[in-house]
């Protein structure tokens, strides 16, 4: 029997909790389930719309909520009551996310409510835990590290929470060098080229990165994505000189090539879930730098599958940089080890397996086998 599961997103970009989304329902076993897309018609997530549309997703746009709490709710409790799903996914990009559409599925008695964490961060201006987290029968943590804020300072049940890592869509092979693409981003320059692919927002650690790119000549820096530090990130590398080294290309949506043509990852965010682009990367056989936070260092095993620097520290960032554009031979086996590391912990298809066993199991509580 083909049960069918309403994923939730309400967000308006197009970040790691969004590619995640889509990894999970296209790995889906359609003899099991059938995934519809539930969101707002946004056009910062047209590539989430598009990708699950030409996967065979069904996608239902429902108006964004305004005004009151009750009247946010309705269209979404009108398009979960015409959809029947056994199973309401909401992807929460923070802990406050989904609330209209998750009061609409409990309003609509979908059998099974079921929610994604992507990250955590804490409620802003001293907010208490929202109570619409009480509503989910079981939360996905993605990493060891959300689950432990979820439970520790939102106060939700540990028996409530599970983690399924997030994971991706593994290509068969790593993908080819483009030359011309290269020859763009360098200028034709002989630099070695570093690739960071992250929304331009405080999070990211951006700034760090630009810090450190003063200390390593030689090397040009892809910046792919756009957010609301553009500017003055821009303006940053001027003041320290490298803004003939820093290449800003906005959002592109095509991240593996750029993954292809670039000779290092790097991700020097401040605090995560567990980032998609980094499995993106080690999938693509790039040797990763990535600073030591919750989350990621649960993909990264530093001097085996990559490395790992201190958060808002240019200079060990910069040293690690320099260290694995000295020793090519040294890099390429950081790659290697990183795509056996995700095909074997992080596939898209073990984590679909996983979740869809938490579908079944909140079918059976909410049947009555057992639980609430």
């Amino acid at each position: 029997m083909t049960r069918r599961v309403v994923h939730y997103v309400d967000s308006d970009t197009f970040g790691g909790s969004e590619e995640a989304a889509l990894h999970l329902m296209a790995s889906l076993d359609r003899e099991r389930w059938e995934p519809v897309l539930l969101h707002h018609p946004d056009s910062g997530i047209r590539r989430l719309v598009d990708e699950a549309a030409a996967l065979g997703i069904r996608v239902l746009a429902v108006p964004r909520p305004a005004g009151s709490r009750i009247a946010g709710v309705i269209p979404l409790w009108r398009a979960l009551r015409a959809e029947r799903p056994a199973i309401f996914h909401a992807h929460l990009s923070w802990p406050f996310a989904c609330k209209h559409g998750t009061r609409a599925a409990w309003l609509a008695r979908v059998p099974g409510i079921v929610g994604t964490a992507q990250l955590y961060l804490a409620p802003a201006g001293g907010r208490r835990p929202p109570l619409v987290l009480g509503l989910y029968r079981r939360i996905i943590a993605v990493s060891e590290e959300v689950k432990r804020r979820y439970v520790a300072e939102l106060r939700v049940p540990a028996r409530t929470l599970v983690v399924v890592p997030n994971a991706i869509r593994v290509p068969p092979a790593a993908p080819v060098r483009n030359v011309a693409l290269r020859a763009e981003l360098v200028g034709g320059r002989p630099d070695f080229v570093v690739l960071t692919p992250a929304r331009l927002h405080p999070q990211k650690g951006h700034t760090y990165l630009l810090q450190a790119a003063a200390q390593v000549p030689g090397v040009t820096f892809v910046l792919a994505g756009d957010g609301p530090l553009r500017a003055e990130l821009e303006a940053e590398a001027r003041d320290l000189g490298v803004a003939g080294r820093c290449v800003f290309l906005g959002q592109r949506a095509d991240v593996p090539a750029l993954l292809a043509t670039a000779d290092l990852f790097v991700l020097p965010s401040l605090f995560e879930g567990l980032p998609v682009s980094v499995l993106e990367a080690m999938a693509a056989e790039r040797p990763v730098v990535a600073t030591a936070i919750g989350g990621t260092d649960e993909a990264i095993t530093t001097e085996e599958s990559g490395l790992l620097v201190p958060p808002r520290d240019p200079a060990a960032l910069a040293s690690a940089i320099r260290r694995l554009q000295a020793d090519p031979a040294f890099a390429r086996q950081l790659g290697v080890a990183a795509r056996a590391r995700v095909e074997r912990a992080f596939s898209s298809e073990a984590t679909a397996r996983e979740v869809m066993r938490v579908y079944d199991e909140v079918l059976v509580e909410a049947r009555g086998g057992h639980g609430d």
